[in-house]
């Protein structure tokens, strides 16, 4: 929006309260008016296709610009406008980069299923209307490639590395996890390490997963559920290492914690081969296991790496760095066009 101010806004739901007032005015889909569609917008996904089709069809755009992890590139215009696709992943259930389970009620894991099957025709598809791909990582850069036959420019996500910056002293044996308690991103597999371990974890976040993971945690393991801005600045800033085994489309958490000088421990798969340099910004594990995430937390305590080299490396992240590159492959789809 700060690029482009008075570009219309559309979107198949959302929460308007939660919203910065520059976005506020984005124009839902009929699903917004669907009892349950805002607050578990998940269950939701077999009819997403069906909001975006019977919208009305842009007709008086320059360009269309998506953001894009499901149906937003979907969206109907005139032929003729060039279509950008910021593309944070093609949607990981249905081309299997994430399995919905603990997403979804079990009741309805099969319809679920079989729903994919079908999304997965139309969302190849709908993908070569698009024009122009960007992807966040090249992690999805290659799934685009597998799953649209198309190719991708890589632009990374803006990371507030102007808030997120060093500053005070490290605890040499406290560690972070930071993200929602959800399968994919295997919080249960950090708590498992940290079992036996000496070591403390703070753990950062919440979700389906959170009241299993408080029962089995070991004592050294501390749930803080959400925080604000500023003191996850200060978990960054003070902690030996950010514990991320989960595979993310790019995974800001990871950013923004080197952009505060500390290093990520995370799983080679995903956004960590872009943002995590093996034993100068952090240790990247080979298997998703508690054996080698125990290893590289040992490691980490041992080992000490250069905050100021980790933050001047994030900065390839920085918001500034996003807009100029957003806007110069847009001028290029419409200087094509």
């Amino acid at each position: 929006m700060v690029e482009f101010p008075g570009s219309r806004l559309l979107t198949t739901v959302m929460k308007s309260a939660r919203l910065p007032p520059a976005l506020r005015s984005a124009q839902p889909s009929f699903l917004q008016h669907v009892p349950g569609a805002v607050a578990h917008h998940d269950w939701f996904l077999p009819v997403m296709p069906i909001a975006w089709s019977v919208r009305r069809r842009i007709r008086d755009a320059d360009v269309v610009v998506s953001s894009s992890h499901a149906c937003a590139k979907a969206v109907r215009y005139q032929p003729g406008i060039p279509h950008v696709c910021y593309c944070h992943t093609p949607m990981r259930y249905a081309w299997g980069f994430e399995a919905p389970g603990g997403r979804v009620p079990s009741s309805l894991a099969a319809p679920m299923a079989w729903a994919m099957t079908t999304f997965r025709r139309w969302d190849r598809r709908t993908a070569q209307r698009v024009t122009h791909f960007v992807a966040n990582s090249t992690a999805v850069a290659e799934r685009i490639r597998n799953a649209y036959g198309r190719e991708a420019k890589v632009v990374f996500p803006p990371v507030r590395t102007d808030f997120f910056t060093p500053n005070g002293s490290r605890a040499h044996d406290r560690f972070l996890f930071v993200g929602r308690l959800i399968c994919y991103k295997r919080p249960d597999l950090v708590v498992e390490a940290f079992r036996d371990l000496p070591y403390e974890l703070l753990i950062v976040g919440s979700g389906p997963l959170e009241d299993s993971l408080r029962r089995s945690a070991p004592a050294n393991v501390t749930f803080l559920g959400a925080v604000d801005d500023e003191t996850l600045r200060e978990l960054y800033r003070t902690s030996r290492a950010l514990v991320f085994p989960g595979e993310e489309d790019f995974g800001i958490a990871m950013a923004e914690a080197q952009a505060c000088g500390t290093p990520v421990i995370a799983f080679r798969r995903g956004g960590a081969r872009d943002i995590v340099e093996d034993r100068t910004t952090g240790w990247l594990i080979d298997e998703q296991d508690v054996r080698s995430l125990r290893n590289a937390i040992r490691t980490a305590v041992t080992v000490e790496l250069d905050p100021a080299g980790i933050s001047l490396r994030a900065r390839r992240f920085a918001s500034a760095e996003f807009r100029a590159q957003m806007r110069s492959v847009v001028e290029t789809a419409v200087a094509e066009t």
